[in-house]
């Protein structure tokens, strides 16, 4: 066998040939790394759940942004949430979604009871692309999805014109 049979990539293409997926979990790592190092130094609020071993210190919301031309559209995971402890607000061009979040369990097996309890608050906010209606935004939760339509103002839609290059 050829050694040049062993490397991942042809002499005629000189890429390298990864599989889907191949290098993808590293990225992920990567980026999930960031972001705790980026909580855990970026906010003092985030650390006290820390220190005191009874917080979700690492409690992030997964949030997607759409912007079309006539809205915007943020949709947040909040997993078991209670709607009554979330706040959602807009101002100075941002969005906010505040809420905490408190579990318990408890187990009891014979002779043995064992109890946690986990609690912690987070906020997201969401820097808008355009200018919207604050009078319009209107707000659903269903499910632990929260979803938010945020219409443009008329000077906020774009007025997209697409622009011929020339080569």
């Amino acid at each position: 066998m050829a050694i040049t049979e062993l490397v991942p990539w042809k002499k005629s293409n000189d890429k390298l040939a990864v599989q889907r997926g191949g290098i993808e979990p590293f990225v992920r790592m990567r980026q999930g790394i960031d972001e705790m190092f980026n909580d855990f130094l970026g906010d003092w609020t985030g650390r006290m759940g820390l220190l005191g071993g009874r917080g979700m210190a690492w409690f992030r919301p997964a949030v997607d942004v759409t912007d079309s031309a006539r809205e915007i559209r943020v949709t947040a995971e909040l997993p078991g949430l209670d709607q009554n402890n979330l706040e959602v607000s807009v101002l100075d061009g941002s969005l906010s979604i505040k809420g905490e979040k408190r579990e318990e369990q408890e187990e009891e097996k014979g002779d043995v009871y064992h109890t946690e309890r986990r609690y912690g608050a987070f906020e997201r906010i969401i820097p808008l692309p355009a200018e919207v209606d604050a009078d319009k935004i209107k707000a659903s939760f269903n499910k632990g999805v929260l979803k938010v339509m945020l219409p443009k103002t008329k000077e906020g839609q774009s007025s997209r014109r697409v622009i011929p290059v020339q080569g």
